[in-house]
């Protein structure tokens, strides 16, 4: 590894452009890391754009930084070291679809009274007849709140495991039930589906992985279920990024001109579909980067917003679940397209994207682990209102044109 300076990667504004330099290391199995910082016309110097990415994309990244997500600045900073990266091995976790069984061990009791702090917790996890210690913390951020039993970070050791469907992980989020109840069991199933259903879309979506996991409390203070309850973990960011060919952005927002118009028509409708409106393309209250409920990758010089978060949505119906006010919505269970105004034949396209993957819908809800029959049965009811509107394609073009936001 070596520090910036002295040939390694260098980025200066130049007028109206940005030039790049890079040492002769390309064809070696190396990945940049890179932490890119600004100074706006202002005079204050913020850290704008940490990103992990391989050489080959870094000049992409900064071209989209280029394009207005921030003040021109006067200049641009970026420290980079070389770092030496072992070919990966290829994990399973998220190339199948079958349930994983497996048994977690732990101060149960202390970790979910550690809501203030986020501490780690040591805790074994079995699963295939391998035994993992792994370190766990509390995470989430409204769900911190709303449950009992909040969603989990798993942390492996470096180097484990070397087998098993978990191989090659690193930090994973773990979506747990929540609260008691079957409701609780069910909504966490359901969610789990969402993301199903965006992956039948598109490639550029998080994969998921269904757990039954049972939770045992190594302080005899927290009830455990035998039979395990059903949680998902997430893909990470970064192999997403991977996965796709795509870097990925930590910026303060993204202008319409820059998202991929294909697939951000894509994400427009599917959020209507499962009835969302907890998403958005603009950063949250009080916080710096963008954007609320979703992730952005550059891919090919173009935006995409990976969306995420779907407890609030119809599709789940959560017991906790409330429009947001500003939406002036009766439940969540009613819709309300929240996208930017796009041309009609790049959404109509969308739609008919969707529509064509009803009965791959219908075939994963039904075959859903843990599902009850009359619980797949609302689902698809719920979705199948979005499907009839979606027949007539001119006139749900016109309720989007009519509730679209000017980017």
């Amino acid at each position: 590894m070596s520090a910036a300076g002295g040939g390694d990667a260098c980025v200066r504004g130049l007028g109206g452009g940005v030039r790049m330099v890079i040492p002769g290391r390309m064809g070696m199995r190396t990945r940049l890391i890179c932490i890119l910082g600004a100074e706006t016309p202002s005079g204050k110097r913020t850290l704008h754009l940490p990103v992990r990415l391989s050489a080959g994309a870094i000049a992409q990244t900064i071209r989209t930084l280029h394009h207005g997500s921030m003040p021109t600045p006067r200049c641009l900073i970026m420290i980079c070291a070389w770092l030496a990266v072992a070919p990966a091995a290829a994990s399973p976790l998220f190339e199948r679809d079958e349930v994983i069984e497996v048994e977690l061990i732990g101060p149960m009791h202390s970790l979910l009274g550690s809501k203030k702090n986020r501490a780690e917790f040591p805790f074994v996890l079995r699963s295939g007849g391998e035994t993992l210690d792994i370190e766990v913390r509390l995470r989430g951020k409204s769900r911190l709140e709303l449950c009992s039993f909040p969603p989990l970070r798993l942390d492996f050791e470096p180097g484990r495991p070397r087998q098993g469907p978990f191989v090659g992980q690193d930090k994973l989020k773990l979506v747990t039930h929540c609260r008691d109840g079957r409701r609780a069991q069910t909504d966490a199933i359901e969610e789990y589906l969402a993301f199903r259903i965006f992956g039948l879309l598109t490639e550029v979506g998080y994969r998921v992985r269904l757990l039954r996991i049972a939770y045992s409390d190594t302080e005899g203070r927290v009830e455990t279920n035998s039979q395990g309850r059903f949680g998902f973990v997430i893909e990470p960011l970064d192999g997403l990024a991977e996965r796709v060919g795509g870097v990925v952005l930590e910026i303060g927002g993204v202008a319409l001109s820059r998202l991929d118009p294909e697939h951000a028509a894509l994400v427009y409708v599917f959020q209507y579909l499962i009835g969302n409106t907890d998403w958005s393309l603009v950063a949250p209250e009080q916080e710096e980067v963008c954007c609320h409920n979703g992730d952005l990758l550059d891919i090919g010089g173009a935006v995409n917003y990976v969306p995420y978060d779907f407890d609030l949505a119809g599709i789940v119906n959560a017991r906790y679940a409330k429009p947001l006010p500003q939406m002036r919505l009766r439940s969540v269970r009613q819709r309300r397209y929240r996208g930017f105004c796009t041309e009609p034949e790049t959404l109509r396209s969308a739609i008919r994207q969707v529509n064509a993957r009803r009965n791959d819908i219908h075939e994963i809800i039904r075959s859903a682990p843990g599902l009850s029959e009359k619980d797949a049965e609302d689902i698809m009811d719920y979705l199948e209102t979005y499907f009839e509107r979606a027949r007539d394609e001119d006139k749900l073009l016109r309720s989007f044109e009519r509730a679209c936001i000017d980017g």
